[in-house]
């Protein structure tokens, strides 16, 4: 069987929707004021990607290429709707705070996305496994940015029922539109210096390696030419 670590680390680490790729950023924005909102829409872009990651690579050999894009879009809204019906009867509070952006994932460029580039060139199981480390690396960035929200704009995150300061000296700024621009902005800026300097270190060690190996290389063709040269001295006083 497949070993899927390296999928999960992609979707999840190095290509994150969020903080990398920056995709989805109306709900991003909209939705991290508090962790519960932004785990129930998290949660909610992980069940649609992975269903119709697996519907649209059952079916995509029967897709004319002309008119995919509408197909997609049907898939997806097919699976928002009766996940919003679910939710409407089971999870009424959470269904009322996502309002719109639920709906809103029938085109989530996210969903979109990973339906053209990979469902619909890949096998059923590999195109569900994407859906899956795509949809928690979406899941992971609104969770993170919620929880540093609503902690730093409260004071307290009532989903963990914890609290640092008091509500009436916590910036609430945070938990404000302009809060939701700042928060994204300073952690994407520390995900990609990081990452950055990662790529940087990785490129040095490859730079050093070749030149060692290159350093290598000339030693043994001079210790080869100093053999080649004494052996044709010896032949030389032999003679």
């Amino acid at each position: 069987m497949k070993n899927y670590s390296a999928d999960l680390y992609r979707g999840i680490v190095k290509e994150n929707p969020t903080f990398v790729l920056f995709l989805g950023m109306c709900p991003t924005l909209a939705l991290t004021n508090n962790l519960s909102n932004a785990i129930g829409m998290g949660v909610s872009v992980v069940v649609v990607l992975s269903i119709t990651n697996t519907l649209i690579s059952l079916i995509r050999k029967i897709i004319p290429g002309d008119i995919r894009i509408p197909v997609y879009i049907t898939v997806i809204a097919s699976v928002v709707t009766v996940l919003g019906m679910l939710m409407e009867a089971y999870l009424p509070a959470l269904f009322e705070s996502l309002g719109i952006y639920l709906p809103l994932i029938v085109v989530n460029c996210i969903i979109l996305g990973r339906a053209e580039a990979f469902a619909s060139t890949n096998g059923v199981m590999d195109s569900f496994m994407d859906g899956i480390a795509s949809g928690l690396g979406f899941l992971l960035g609104l969770s993170t940015l919620a929880f540093f929200r609503e902690l730093i704009g409260t004071g307290a995150v009532e989903l963990l029922n914890f609290r640092i300061i008091d509500a009436a000296h916590a910036p609430v700024i945070f938990v404000q539109s302009s809060g939701a621009f700042l928060m994204f902005g300073f952690i994407a800026w520390m995900i990609n210096t990081i990452k950055l300097k990662k790529e940087k270190e990785e490129k040095l060690k490859k730079a050093l390696l070749i030149k060692e190996k290159m350093e290598k290389a000339k030693l043994a063709k001079e210790a080869k030419e100093k053999l080649e040269k004494e052996s044709s001295d010896k032949v030389d006083k032999d003679e």
